[in-house]
C-alpha cells in the first residue's frame, strides 16, 4: 500500500517541543520505526509549516494514494481551506492528533479536517501514527 504521512506546523519540532504533551521522539525516529516495521508498504513523509504547501501536497497525492495520515497541527482548528482540500481529494484521510484535542483549550476542539476524514485518532501520543497505519492496512478498511 502507498500511505502518506503529512504533518503540519510545528510538528518538525517533535522530540523537542513540549515533550510532556508530544513525547520525546522525533518524527524522523517515528517514521524510521514505521518503515522498519512495515517494509512491504510504501510509506512516505512530508512536513510543512505552510498551509499552502500542505494543500498542494494533498492535491498532488490525493488521487493516487491508498491512504493519508494527516496531522495538520494548529491548522486543524483554523484552516477552512485545508478542510476543503481534504474533502476535495479521492484518497481516504485519517485525521491524527498526538494530544487529546478534546481535553485541551476550547478552540482546539474544533476541527475543519474531521468532516472530510474517514477516521480520527486523538490522544494516543506518537503511537497514533502506527494506529492510523494499521487502520489502513486492515483489509476491512481498504477503499
Amino acid at each position: 500500500m502507498q500511505i502518506h504521512i503529512i504533518n503540519g506546523p510545528n510538528l518538525n519540532l517533535l522530540g523537542v517541543r513540549q515533550p510532556e504533551i508530544y513525547g520525546d521522539k522525533t518524527m524522523e525516529e517515528v517514521f524510521g520505526d514505521l518503515r522498519e516495521k512495515y517494509p512491504k508498504d510504501n510509506l512516505s513523509y512530508f512536513q510543512s509549516n505552510h498551509e499552502g504547501a500542505l494543500i498542494d501536497k494533498l492535491h498532488e497525492i490525493g488521487f493516487s494514494s491508498d491512504g493519508i495520515i494527516l496531522n495538520a497541527g494548529g491548522l486543524t482548528h483554523t484552516s477552512i481551506s485545508l478542510g476543503d482540500a481534504v474533502k476535495s481529494i479521492a484518497s481516504p484521510v485519517i485525521e491524527l492528533h498526538i494530544s487529546d484535542i478534546y481535553k485541551r483549550e476550547a478552540f482546539r476542539q474544533n476541527s475543519y479536517i474531521r468532516d472530510g476524514s474517514i477516521h480520527q485518532i486523538v490522544g494516543q501520543g506518537i503511537a497514533g501514527y502506527e494506529m492510523a497505519l494499521k487502520y489502513f492496512l486492515d483489509s476491512d478498511n481498504r477503499q
